[in-house]
């Protein structure tokens, strides 16, 4: 028992010099000594005795193992692989079997162990017997092996072709790789400085503590008293060291990793495995490529449901609280747990879920807003002078906006159109298009400074990504040019420079045509808006007659989204084939690359036809009787007589709900019909209770495997809905409260699919968001162009202020207030000679159904002369009033709001005061804590020294 107790506290032998070996067994055979009087003194327990011979068989197989290991080959000679026979069991399993060790059932039980029921499961390899690639995975497994990993291997339930490798990390591998790849581990528990405050700041400290008290506790922050695993350990971290390893708080060698932790310095290792001769045949990511093995990843932990409740039994594990706390519907009001969730699925996943539940919370006042905006043009409706003159208009008859089948009508049959314009189209349009241009930035600003904060607590602020390995891709296409690295310093393949332009060139090439295809497909809603809108005027139903113009919008608007979709998929395989034409170098050069282009493919589909309608739609129309033509064919399109911005608030609301209708049904949906129909399919062939005794490695490969690229798909969904929120906010306020209650939804359903429907992702790390920070700033520097030109082009707002100063009964006075509007309506109508009319234009009917005589003239929106003038339909001098206050408004626009963003970013500083405070102050806490840890361990050997006898050198301290 002494001997195996010693053995378990002394290093590996295969990390010490052969000169030492012999003297360290002595040390290890002298310190069984302290545990033989206790085993004297104390009543003798035959099933304790049990268990320390079996603990002994054990740890002499260790050790047996590791005085076997110190010469072995190292992986980086391509001479020397291993070629030894593999078995199917882990050793220590076939060994511990032979004493008879009694195996916890419940461990084994729950399919997170091997055999033995002790050796947890980090990672899990998944390859089909049928797979020709048997040598590569067999040198491959020997080299794991070598490396110090255990390994054991189960046949599948339901397919005896499908082999499940179940690897396992023992502590000194984890402590050897923990330290080369510098993971932070906690030492000290953090002790807060709180700074000295005058006696008046503590009173009134203290009473607002004491009025918090009476209020009621915020709903919305998750109840740590009765789920107390949310509690984390806030400690100082510093680089795992086994030097320093008596610094560390370590209470289990078996828990002090955490499982996310674990698999990350598994797959740390596979990456840097060799599976064939070569230099670089290296690494599961190609053996995955190649098909050596079908799937690897790590294991969830356990089932996310139990039959008892949280509340009284407590957490079954992580993936069940994470489900409780988090994905659960119920919970849809709450915080999320970040840093439960970044201890489950790494820093990466928690920093997207940080950021879009930053996002989410920012959308608050936003919604606010943009509602109060749509609010106030209700209150004012039955004030507005505009919309009650065209209700009135009874006696003003415009002329047909279409040839032929479309009839004269009069401007009162657009009444509802102008009241529906004027909620969205009010005073208080361009204080909101102001309010979102700085929002957009405060935003952004803010994230930083929430990202540094997040970055502090998760130990990212000094962390850096390692020399990334180059893409097989790569290595394979140019791997006869070689240069040295100037990092590693090691030769490497290279890509000739010319090589590269030539491959950007055609690729640009690409991105440039697909572009073109978007416009064509703009191109062709244009002329199917201009075929219809003939057509729904000759309907036999009166009701689509009547609204001829509006059925037309709607059926584009769907048929535009249906177009969209299906481009998107054109667009995925285009960028991936345009990405790897160009032949990034490492895998976050292609992930970039391939984003960039994504984005910008799916941001022109999604918001081509947008900018049509809001910037060309009856913008080069013409006028009566020399109307513009496409192909001297199709009349363009007007705009309704109540304005162009009824159909850019259709076409926002309706694309807007529709895509993010769809996105929610394919990321949760389909994954859930896939995962249904696989368990329809286990539960015919082997019955409801076969399928519940399956282990967890069964049940995680019966799920969906995580994203090919990721997060890419998250991001993007929210990244164009951002644009959708900021560009044309001003043309539809309502947009930010539909994106908040669909990022509602969207934290939960995300969080769902995570926890139940995935595959749990490998735990990787990251400091930021990455690209999608440039893409966000690019779009808010969009949205203050675009919402300024929807302003001043599209909405009424500048000929409105033109009219209500310069012509209307205010003129002269500095007044805009509705009485100055009288008369507005008339004036922004232009007089047509019914008998000017072209020949193909005409229209069939000649109007004596509203005054019982044919018409004679018809208005038109338009500041031309009437027909009789000297220059019959040319521009009046309002129109270029118009048109100056328009460019002016733009420039002062553009640069008030870009003033107002400069100067809010250089007051807002990036990182917090007092997180800069902490971040000092921690450093000299941490200097003096490693002092004082050292000065302690070095003052205890000298106490020993002299307890034992043993001579010792006058050394510090």
């Amino acid at each position: 028992v002494g001997f195996s107790t010693a053995l378990s506290q002394t290093p590996s032998i295969s990390s010490i010099s052969s000169e030492g070996r012999e003297d360290l067994q002595v040390n290890r055979l002298e310190t069984q000594i302290w545990i033989k009087p206790d085993i004297q003194k104390t009543d003798v327990d035959f099933s304790e005795i049990l268990n320390a011979i079996q603990e002994i068989a054990k740890d002499v197989n260790i050790f047996f193992d590791e005085l076997e290991g110190v010469n072995s080959p190292s992986k980086d000679d391509d001479s020397l692989l291993h070629h030894g026979n593999l078995t199917s069991t882990s050793d220590d399993a076939s060994r511990l079997e032979v004493v008879g060790e009694e195996v916890p059932d419940k461990n084994k039980a729950n399919g997170l162990y091997f055999r033995d029921g002790k050796c947890r499961i980090d990672y899990i390899l998944v390859y089909r017997k049928s797979n020709p690639q048997t040598e590569k995975r067999e040198v491959f497994e020997r080299n794991i092996r070598a490396e110090g990993l255990q390994m054991e291997k189960e046949s599948s339930l339901t397919n005896s072709d499908i082999i499940f490798v179940k690897l396992h990390a023992p502590w000194e591998v984890l402590g050897k790789y923990a330290e080369l790849m510098n993971v932070r581990m906690p030492f000290r528990r953090k002790i807060y400085y709180l700074h000295r405050r005058y006696k008046f700041m503590n009173r009134i400290e203290k009473q607002i503590s004491r009025f918090r008290g009476w209020l009621p506790r915020k709903p919305m922050k998750l109840d740590k008293e009765t789920l107390p695993d949310l509690e984390e350990n806030d400690c100082y971290t510093a680089p795992f060291s086994q030097q320093r390893i008596h610094h560390f708080i370590i209470h289990n060698k078996d828990t002090f990793f955490n499982n996310a932790t674990r698999s990350r310095i598994v797959h740390h290792i596979l990456q840097r495995v060799k599976y064939e001769e070569g230099k670089n045949k290296i690494g599961l990511n190609r053996l995955l490529s190649n098909g050596s093995y079908e799937a690897a990843f790590p294991l969830h932990e356990g089932s996310y449901r139990s039959k008892n409740s949280i509340r009284t039994h407590g957490a079954e594990n992580h993936r069940h609280l994470l489900y409780e706390c988090w994905a659960s519907w119920g919970v849809w009001y709450k915080y999320q747990p970040l840093d439960l969730v970044r201890r489950y699925f790494g820093e990466k996943i928690g920093l997207y879920f940080a950021w879009l539940g930053w996002y989410t919370g920012m959308l608050f006042p936003a919604a606010f807003i943009g509602l109060f905006v749509f609010l106030y043009g209700v209150t004012t409706l039955n004030h507005c002078q505009v919309s009650k003159e065209v209700c009135q208009a009874t006696d003003i008859i415009m002329c047909p906006i279409c040839d032929k089948y479309c009839p004269f009508m009069r401007l009162s049959d657009s009444c509802v159109y102008a009241k529906v314009t004027h909620l969205f189209d009010n005073g208080a349009t361009v204080f909101f298009a102001v309010f979102m241009a700085v929002w957009a930035t405060v935003f952004l600003e803010f994230w930083k400074r929430r990202r540094a904060v997040i970055a502090y607590d998760w130990d990212l602020i000094d962390w850096e990504e390692e020399e990334e390995e180059i893409r097989p891709q790569f290595e394979a296409k140019y791997s006869k040019k070689e240069r040295m690295n100037p990092i590693s310093g090691k030769p490497e393949p290279y890509q000739a420079f010319a090589d590269k332009c030539s491959r950007l060139i055609v690729s640009a090439s690409g991105i440039f045509f697909m572009i073109c295809v978007v416009i064509a497909a703009v191109f062709g809603i244009v002329i199917y808006r201009v075929v219809t809108v003939s057509t729904f005027a000759a309907f036999k139903w009166a009701l689509i007659r009547n609204n001829s113009q509006v059925a037309t919008t709607g059926t584009a608007v769907c048929i535009n989204f249906c177009i969209i979709m299906l481009l998107n998929v054109l667009y995925e395989k285009v960028a991936l084939f345009l990405t790897n034409l160009e032949q990034p170098r490492t895998e976050s050069e292609w992930e970039n690359s391939f984003t960039l282009k994504m984005f910008l493919f799916q941001f022109v589909n999604l918001n081509s036809s947008t900018f049509y309608i809001a910037f060309f739609l009856g913008r080069f129309t013409g006028h009566p009787g020399a109307y513009l033509r496409l192909i001297n064919r199709w009349r363009l399109e007007e705009c309704h007589p109540s304005g162009c911005l009824i159909d850019l608030c259709m076409q926002m609301g309706i694309i807007m709900v529709l895509k993010q209708t769809w996105n929610n049904f394919m990321e949760l949906g389909y994954p859930l019909i896939q995962n249904w129909w696989t368990r329809r399919k286990l539960r015919q062939e082997y019955g409801t209770q076969r399928k519940t005794s399956f282990p967890q490695w069964e049940k995680d490969y019966n799920l969906q495997p995580m994203n090919a690229y990721g997060l890419f798909d998250e991001y993007l969904e929210m990244i164009l809905q951002f644009g959708f929120t900021t560009i044309f906010v001003a043309a539809f306020p309502l947009a930010p409260l539909l994106a908040l209650l669909n990022n509602i939804i969207e934290i939960r359903l995300d969080a769902y699919k995570f926890v139940t429907q995935w595959r749990r992702p490998l735990a990787s790390r990251a400091k930021d968001i990455g690209i999608w920070y440039g893409i966000l700033e690019g779009i808010g520097i969009l949205s203050v162009i675009t919402n300024a030109f929807v302003i001043a082009v599209t909405s009424d707002f500048i000929p409105r202020l033109v009219y209500a100063y310069k012509y209307g009964p205010c003129a002269g006075q500095g007044e805009a207030g509705q009485k100055c509007m009288v008369g507005y309506v008339n004036a922004s109508l232009s007089v047509f000679l019914v008998s000017d009319f072209e020949n193909r234009s005409e229209p069939t009917s000649n109007g004596s159904e509203f005054s019982g005589s044919p018409l004679k003239y018809c208005r038109y929106r338009d500041y031309r002369d009437p027909p009789h003038s000297p220059v019959p339909y040319g521009y009046t001098l309002q129109f270029w009033h118009v048109l100056a206050a328009r460019l002016a408004f733009i420039i002062v626009f553009e640069h008030l709001v870009f003033c107002i963003k400069h100067l809010i970013s250089y007051l807002i500083p990036d990182l917090p005061k007092d997180l800069r405070d902490r971040m000092r102050r921690e450093k000299y806490l941490i200097q003096e804590m490693m002092y004082e840890a050292e000065l302690e361990r070095l003052q205890k050997e000298r106490k020993e020294r002299k307890k034992n006898g043993k001579s010792y050198h006058n050394e510090w301290p």
